[in-house]
């Protein structure tokens, strides 16, 4: 039962195995003002996935977040670490595409 709180408590630990690229999207004020929500939709239309959930290739999960510290950049996005900003749908969907033709050529 310890373990269990600690591993629910903390975000980072996760219970089910994650996609090889963990998207971050910022939910936070500034981004949500500046349309996250477009980018989510986007990313849901893109992926087939929503908050939470994992490609069925196992290649994308998505993970709504409260902020990335990026509000200048707006609306913004974190994957495997690298951030994204200034986010259009179009933008969001070249990135993501980018990455899934990337892991097709190898």
């Amino acid at each position: 039962a310890k373990i269990m709180g600690v591993a629910t408590f903390y975000t980072q630990f996760r219970l089910k195995p994650v996609g090889k690229y963990l998207i971050m999207l910022c939910k936070g004020t500034a981004c949500h003002v500046n349309n996250s929500d477009l980018i989510e939709k986007t990313i849901i239309e893109t992926l087939g996935i929503h908050d939470g959930e994992t490609t069925d290739d196992g290649l994308f999960s998505l993970k709504n977040v409260a902020c990335l510290g990026c509000c200048s950049l707006s609306p913004v996005m974190m994957i495997n670490g690298e951030t994204y900003g200034s986010l259009t749908p179009d933008k969001t969907k070249k990135i993501i595409n980018d990455i899934r033709d990337k892991e097709c050529a190898l």
